[in-house]
């Protein structure tokens, strides 16, 4: 994008915090076009070709280079600024949901069954906009921004295919210093930021149960080995095992969300089997939670003379914020938000994301961005992944500041 020439150094010519609001606030309507083109023609997982193009436009004309991964519709943007100095990255997911959407907004899905119900329209909306306004401060940038345009974080791991790939080689004579992800959300209010240091989102894993009995009439139980009933008793001794076992301060969440069994009311069956999600706050209790899961249900399968075969499908690894980056972080955005409009999170969040695997490697931070509707309330507003949720369109002013901020004061450039 070309800039009037000018000699003033950016910092007065933008104003410092005011100056990246006002920007932000200035591309808020761009913003805006770019997200609700991707709300209305949302896609799935790792392959996302029409996101991937608009994205493209978007960027079109900045002091870019592109990098396009193969395995992927992941794009890797690098701003390389006038002097020399460390590389920061900047992430922004892009992602739908296999859901429908009962919103009733003008720019609504149209693709059936797929819904941005997690807001990475927005996420993708704020990174391209934080690009642009970082391409108006290269000749002051003593670095680089990485701009990581991410597919597949619902539950595809897009992030580990991308770090295969290589977007983390930026090479030794500009190191990767830091890594930060923005993650709208309906349950705060719109522009409030918030995080912690430490584990900030859960691990995520699917667990699945097969009881093997011996099947036969349902008026002569005595003569089967009914896996129903046994089934429902694993379900309830994960949730005992939950409570006693597990330590509240390092925490760990198991739901089952299937029983199936049995195909008429007459026939007890041979099987049933039992599928959910486990949660845990550290890989410490990730691992103690496996092993009790499979000690249960076998040994209770046992008792009642049969057989449980316990699978676990690993998922994401925790996410970890590095402290000193989510303190760092959280002064940034006090400094562009305004010190109440900025919280230091309790307790993390039991969801889980694959930004874990970039913070697995490079220091940094992942954020919450508040996006609540006007006039609804963040405590019953519709969350995410709800086929009824909205978010603030206005909460991307913040968003893209803030990105743009995290990126000037890490490679040392003041913001006042």
């Amino acid at each position: 994008m070309a800039t009037k020439a000018t000699t003033e150094p950016a910092s007065e010519r933008h104003g410092g915090t005011t100056g990246l609001l006002e920007q932000s606030s200035a591309m808020l309507d761009e913003a805006r076009r770019l997200r609700r083109e991707l709300h209305t023609w949302p896609e799935i997982g790792l392959d996302l070709p029409k996101t991937r193009e608009a994205v493209l436009q978007a960027l079109e004309g900045l002091p870019l280079d592109i990098t396009l991964h193969t395995t992927t519709s992941g794009i890797a943007a690098m701003l390389t600024g006038d002097k020399p100095g460390p590389t920061v990255m900047l992430r922004g997911d892009m992602d739908a949901l296999p859901m429908p959407e009962d919103t009733g907004l003008d720019y609504s899905s149209k693709v059936e069954n797929v819904m941005h119900a997690c807001g990475h329209d927005t996420h993708v909306a704020m990174l391209a906009g934080a690009a642009r306004m970082l391409s108006e401060r290269k000749s002051d940038l003593t670095g680089r921004v990485l701009f990581m345009f991410q597919p597949g974080e619902e539950g595809y791991g897009g992030a580990e295919y991308m770090l295969n790939e290589g977007i983390l080689n930026v090479g030794d004579e500009s190191p990767l210093a830091a890594a930060y992800a923005l993650h709208i959300t309906s349950s705060l209010p719109s522009g409030f930021v918030g995080s912690k240091g430490g584990p900030i989102m859960a691990s995520s894993d699917v667990v699945q149960i097969e009881v093997t009995g011996k099947g036969g009439h349902a008026s002569e139980p005595f003569r089967t080995l009914d896996p129903i009933p046994v089934a429902c008793e694993i379900v309830q001794a994960l949730q005992m095992f939950i409570t006693r076992r597990i330590e509240i301060w390092d925490p760990a969440v198991i739901t089952i969300t299937k029983l199936i069994a049995g195909t008429a009311s007459n026939v007890i069956p041979e099987t049933a089997k039992i599928e959910g999600t486990i949660r845990a706050m550290s890989a410490a209790t990730r691992a103690k939670v496996h092993d009790g899961i499979r000690r249960i249900a076998e040994g209770i399968a046992e008792t009642h003379e049969m057989s449980a075969e316990v699978t676990i499908k690993l998922g994401y690894p925790v996410t970890v914020n590095d402290a000193p980056s989510a303190d760092f972080a959280l002064d940034i955005a006090k400094a562009v938000n305004g010190d109440k409009n900025v919280a230091h999170m309790p307790n993390p969040v039991m969801g889980a994301e694959d930004f874990s695997y970039v913070l697995e490697k490079v220091p940094g931070a992942m954020l919450f961005l508040g996006g609540t509707p006007q006039g609804k309330d963040p405590r019953t507003a519709a969350p995410n992944h709800s086929n009824r949720v909205m978010f603030e369109e206005d909460a991307m002013t913040t968003g893209m500041a803030l990105y743009s901020a995290l990126a000037l004061r890490t490679l040392g450039l003041t913001l006042s």
